[in-house]
């Protein structure tokens, strides 16, 4: 019997996808922390109101022309079918049912590590999920004490943000 696929869900709302979002994918791989990355479009991020269900289509293509040519890079689909607004919680729970083979573990980024207690059954991720946090400037980029499968990554930090990216157009 084979080991599991390890698959890191990187969820997002892709609005845009950038460079350090594909930098920081290529990283995991490297490394060998993970053996695929899901880029995760969420339709409605619950605390990022910047993303239009209404568009979620055209940002998951957007994600897919840019993974082109980054071997174990994904674009996913999954939150799609599940119900509005998107929680981490549901997507693995979801993901872990259709598919058994796999390990499922987090990459999120360390402004989300500072407000993770405002996540929906942040608990039940902790206990159950390895979690992969990237340091962001103007965060805190510490784990807590006892976040025992929490590992803060030692990545470069990119300067780019969706937002940024968003507010020059």
């Amino acid at each position: 019997m084979s080991a599991p696929i390890r698959t890191a869900l990187f969820g997002g709302s892709f609005n845009p996808i950038h460079e350090g979002h594909l930098a920081l994918a290529d990283h995991v791989l490297r490394q060998g922390l993970a053996d695929e990355v899901w880029f995760v479009v969420s339709p409605l991020n619950p605390l990022k109101p910047t993303a239009d269900p209404a568009d979620a289509l055209f940002r998951l293509e957007g994600v897919q022309n840019a993974i082109m040519g980054h071997p174990g890079c994904f674009a996913s689909d999954i939150e799609f079918s599940l119900p509005l607004p998107s929680y981490s919680a549901y997507t693995l729970r979801f993901a872990v049912a259709m598919y058994p083979e796999r390990t499922f573990l987090l990459l999120i980024g360390g402004d989300n590590l500072d407000v993770f207690t405002q996540w929906k059954d942040y608990q039940y991720l902790l206990v159950n999920f390895d979690i992969l946090v990237y340091p962001r400037s103007g965060a805190t980029n510490q784990v807590p004490e006892g976040w025992n499968r929490v590992q803060m990554l030692n990545a470069p930090m990119m300067d780019i943000s969706s937002t940024e990216i968003r507010n020059r157009q």
